[in-house]
């Protein structure tokens, strides 16, 4: 699938932190896509929450990223924390 938007990202981050953000904006596509392993997720989200510590940024930069590509943050954190196994979201 062609992407056609952009990730939410803020530039005075820097590029080791940017990496890491839209890592997980990469796991969440991956999740909706073709799925991925519930610790590889939760690998990545631990890494975001190291860059985006609070969670009004994290809800704000979530509703960014789904009202840019449809995909959820908090559905599939959601679905990480209470899931083992592969995390596959459906449409």
């Amino acid at each position: 699938m062609e992407k056609n938007y952009n990730y939410p990202l803020d530039m005075d981050w820097s590029h080791a932190e940017l990496m890491k953000v839209m890592a997980l904006w990469q796991g969440v596509e991956k999740a909706y896509e073709t799925g991925i392993s519930q610790a590889d997720f939760m690998a990545l989200y631990r890494e975001f929450k190291t860059v985006v510590k609070s969670i009004g940024e994290e809800r704000q930069l979530g509703r960014e990223f789904e009202e840019a590509s449809g995909y959820s943050l908090y559905r599939v954190v959601q679905q990480a924390k209470n899931t083992s196994g592969k995390v596959k979201m459906q449409d």
